[in-house]
């Protein structure tokens, strides 16, 4: 290939990465392979000098200032940090600074906390701004955030007038674990691993779900101090500690030698850290002897990131477990040999799915190799064909759920297979949340939380049992009491009248949402007749694709559905449809509703339109009939007398549904 066209084309290839890892906190490639590309553009642009720029992703720290966010200009420019990827280039990098400084320089070693760097600057001891590194110059206003972080002090001891410090937001391991499950259950996108939660948390609008994320700052560096001269960084980091802040831990090491000693130790005892490492920093301790040394455009020469290869081992795969996760989804686990991994004990690794088992041809008993290269879970990337045993078989999946018995089916992407029982165990929490939901049955009160609490005390074991509870017994519930518990039962008793729509939508039928759910009870009249329809009949039906109508007659046709629909009909629950179409008035027109109606809500305007055969829609075009125009209309009032539309008052739209 062409020198300057590879030269282009991984220049653009990480300027996408960097976009993805620091402005969007959701990295498509792992660490391993971005130091990759980054050490290659490196290595062509100091092999061919003719073609450098100072545009280059090698000479700039990688993050941008979003807009949604007011920018901040660092008082001490936030540098990045040189890597080094082995024992040879740390000596390498020892003994080029030693040759400026003297064979008798101390250097300091410390966790590289794998996190969101941020700058936070106090004045007479009291916090005034926070803001993170951004392209290093100049980086985002997050004080509001940073606040809610209960480890930051906001009020310090003995400091100077004005203080800057540097330090890494992070997520530890239990509460990223408990954020993931969340996710899982609510039907989000899992966060990769526990950096992209802290930068995604903390680049939040609203700062209580910021506070939700429960967040944690390490500092490790005084940035600027009015007034006080330290000697070295050593004496900084303890000064840190003495006002107040959780202040990075620190060796001191002389040798080359001790740096790699204590730089091996990190790595062999990093599980027993509360947060995620992804490498050791070694600084150069004398404040005098870094300002001789000085930095490049981008990082300084007085310091140097040592990041943990990927590590591989092999181990024999003992067993192939198949669990079932809150949303249905099958996984298929090894069960390993134990073996020592990134400073853990390993016994476990994920398959992923049925599609990596065969691409793999993995089978019970063969040799594999697991890597662990900074994530949480482990994972089996190769097979050593060579070593596996003559009585080995290929696996395949099972056909019904280990844990209810029921159906499983492929996704329609065909890369995850799913449970179909509706009384699925290992669903419950998930189900009982979704039931609940805004969109659903709207049952006020009934969190995730409270959903665990009466699930584990065995009130309940599917959805349909929250209609038979009693108030004393979800009293007695810890944190619940009197009268949360009649809050909670008056709730569940008001959406038996929710009607069919909600009823669908709750079930958490795939494929069946809000939207669905609304088509199909305006062409019903109640559950019952829903449940006699033919995949053929329900195909027909404008907005209901052969898919959802194979979702919908094999849910509504299985056992465990059966079951809870006759528990539902027991309780009292409606059957009958709220979106029946009354007539066809509003046949072929599309509504947009804007600004706040005074006699509707916007649910309950929405569904009377559809119950005259109209349709609605949250953007105005030249295919809207009307606009209904409320208090405050904002831009879709505009637009729709920039393009001529109809626009009615509340009053208007209320004589067209008399």
């Amino acid at each position: 290939m062409d020198i300057q066209k590879e030269i282009d084309k991984l220049r653009s290839e990480i300027e996408r990465h960097n976009r993805a890892y620091y402005d969007l906190s959701s990295p498509t490639i792992s660490d391993f392979e971005y130091d990759a590309l980054m050490r290659r553009l490196i290595e062509l642009e100091e092999k061919y000098p003719e073609y450098s720029s100072p545009d280059s992703p090698t000479q700039r720290v990688g993050g941008s200032v979003q807009p949604q966010f007011a920018p901040v200009r660092h008082i001490v420019s936030l540098e990045s940090l040189n890597d080094v990827f082995s024992y040879e280039e740390l000596d390498s990098f020892i003994s080029r600074t030693n040759e400026v400084i003297g064979d008798s320089s101390e250097y300091v070693v410390e966790p590289k906390v794998d996190g969101l760097s941020v700058a936070v600057e106090y004045e007479n001891g009291r916090i005034i701004r926070g803001a993170t590194r951004g392209d290093g110059l100049v980086g985002e206003d997050v004080t509001e955030n940073l606040l809610t972080i209960r480890s930051l002090p906001k009020k310090l001891k003995n400091a100077p007038p004005r203080l800057v410090v540097r330090g890494e937001v992070y997520m530890s391991r239990e509460t990223f674990l408990k954020l993931n499950e969340e996710r899982e259950i609510s039907g989000e996108k899992p966060f990769a691993n526990p950096r992209n939660a802290a930068s995604g948390s903390l680049r939040q609008l609203d700062s209580r779900i910021t506070a939700k994320r429960e967040l944690d700052i390490i500092v490790f560096n005084i940035q600027y101090a009015e007034g006080r001269e330290f000697k070295t960084h050593a004496e900084t980091l303890d000064a840190l500690s003495e006002m107040g802040f959780t202040a990075v831990p620190y060796k001191l090491c002389r040798t080359a030698e001790e740096c790699r000693s204590h730089v091996s130790w990190l790595g062999e005892n990093r599980e027993g850290l509360p947060y995620e490492i992804d490498g050791a920093v070694i600084k150069v301790n004398n404040l005098a002897d870094r300002s001789l040394l000085g930095s490049t455009s981008k990082a300084p020469r007085w310091a140097a990131a040592y990041k943990y290869p990927p590590e591989k081992k092999e181990t024999i795969v003992e067993d192939i477990i198949v669990q079932v996760g809150r949303t249905g989804a099958l996984t298929p686990k090894a069960v390993l040999k134990p073996i020592r991994l990134a400073g853990t004990t390993v016994t476990n690794a994920t398959l992923h799915n049925q599609d990596n088992i065969d691409r793999l041809d993995i089978r019970i008993g063969d040799t594999a190799i697991v890597r662990k290269a900074g994530e949480i879970i482990p994972e089996v990337i190769e097979v050593v064909y060579g070593k596996r045993p003559p009585e080995a078989v290929p696996f395949k999946f099972p056909e019904t759920c280990p844990e209810c018995g029921a159906p499983v089916v492929r996704d329609e992407d065909g890369a995850v297979i799913r449970c179909t029982g509706a009384e699925c165990p290992a669903q419950l929490l998930r189900n009982i949340a979704h039931f609940a939901s805004r969109g659903a049955m709207d049952i006020d009160g009934l969190g995730i939380s409270v959903a665990q609490a009466l699930i584990e005390s065995g009130l309940i074991s599917s959805p349909a049992d929250l209609y038979y509870l009693d108030a004393q017994s979800v009293a007695s519930l810890e944190r619940m009491g009197v009268k949360s518990a009649e809050k909670l039962l008056s709730s569940i008793e008001k959406s038996k009248e929710n009607g069919l729509a909600r009823l669908l939508c709750a079930f958490g039928i795939r494929q069946v949402g809000q939207k669905a759910a609304k088509v199909l009870a305006s062409h019903y009249s109640n559950l019952d007749e829903l449940c006699k329809a033919t995949e053929e009949e329900l195909t027909s039906i404008p907005d209901i694709g052969h898919i959802t109508a194979k979702y919908l007659v094999n849910w509504l046709n299985s056992p465990q559905s059966k079951h809870q629909i006759e528990l539902l009909r027991r309780a009292g629950v409606s059957f009958e449809s709220k979106e029946a179409i009354l007539d066809s008035r509003f046949a072929g027109k599309t509504f947009v509703l804007t600004g706040t109606l005074r006699s509707f809500t916007r649910d309950e305007a929405e569904t009377l339109i559809e119950r005259y055969g109209g349709k609605t829609s949250g953007s105005v075009s030249k295919k809207t009939s009307y606009v209904v125009a409320g208090d405050e209309a904002g831009s879709k009032l505009v637009k729709a007398q920039e393009l001529g539309i109809p626009v009615l008052s509340e009053e208007e739209f209320k004589e067209m549904i008399k």
